[in-house]
């Protein structure tokens, strides 16, 4: 499981997210990034997050360190933006943290080179979560100490929205036309014969038994917390083996 940690300090929202994360320390003397289980999104974001991030830092690909954040309401109290006070008192309980990187700066393809190798490993990891948030505009990326980092996965695997059709909308293309490393000309075919192999089912079962029990009870269709997790492998583990073959808009 990941990490357990409590928050201490809320320090300040980031507005940068449409979701208002917010930087906060906690009782281990770390400083995260935190996304709430209140916010407009609700916790099949943070459900998103903890997938995609930890299948992705098991790819190998670099995802800032998650955990785990119990936050007791009672932090909300001294907020003077109404906004904030509100999503701190509606989220108590468990909530998702990553690693705050000091010093990161935001991906600017006209400033930073990534090498085809690379961008088409992040490519074919967007086509298999189907990530629609990497793109030019919003490219999601960090530049830290000369290393690329993946954050913000929310907005994936939008079949988790609508269980009955996922695996119909599992099967569907991924349009690369707008992603932000298109440029850099990536090299889907060898990230896909260096990953998809690595994408199994005990990989995709120790990756979803990372996701907190508390978002997950109560879905419907699901009896049992179990049942759901399988459903979040199971399409990911059909996408890997041919994913490459329907991505579009790179060579």
């Amino acid at each position: 499981m990941l990490k357990e940690v409590i928050a201490t300090r809320y320090v300040t929202p980031l507005r940068e997210g449409g979701s208002l994360p917010g930087l906060v320390e906690a009782d281990d003397f770390g400083t995260y990034v935190m996304k709430f289980t209140g916010a407009g999104q609700g916790r099949k974001t943070l459900v998103a997050e903890v997938v995609c991030g930890e299948l992705a830092r098991r790819l190998g690909l670099r995802v800032p360190r998650l955990v785990t954040v119990e936050l007791d309401p009672v932090l909300g109290l001294g907020e003077p933006d109404q906004e904030v006070q509100e999503l701190l008192k509606s989220s108590g309980g468990t909530n998702l943290g990553m690693d705050f990187l000091s010093g990161a700066l935001g991906f600017d393809p006209l400033a930073f080179d990534v090498g085809p190798e690379e961008a088409g490993r992040i490519v074919w990891f967007d086509a298999l979560v189907n990530n629609v948030d990497r793109s030019w505009r919003n490219p999601n990326l960090l530049m830290r100490h000369g290393e690329l980092w993946l954050i913000d996965h929310g907005a994936t695997m939008i079949w988790h929205h609508n269980w009955p059709g996922a695996q119909t909308s599992a099967a569907r293309p991924y349009d690369a036309s707008d992603h932000a490393l298109r440029p850099f000309e990536p090299d889907v075919r060898s990230a896909a014969a260096e990953l998809a192999p690595r994408v199994t089912e005990d990989l995709l079962a120790e990756v979803t038994a990372q996701i907190p029990e508390a978002w997950l009870a109560g879905e419907p269709g699901f009896e049992t917390t179990d049942a759901l997790r399988r459903a979040y492998a199971e399409p990911l583990l059909a996408r890997a083996a041919a994913v490459h073959e329907r991505i579009q808009g790179v060579r």
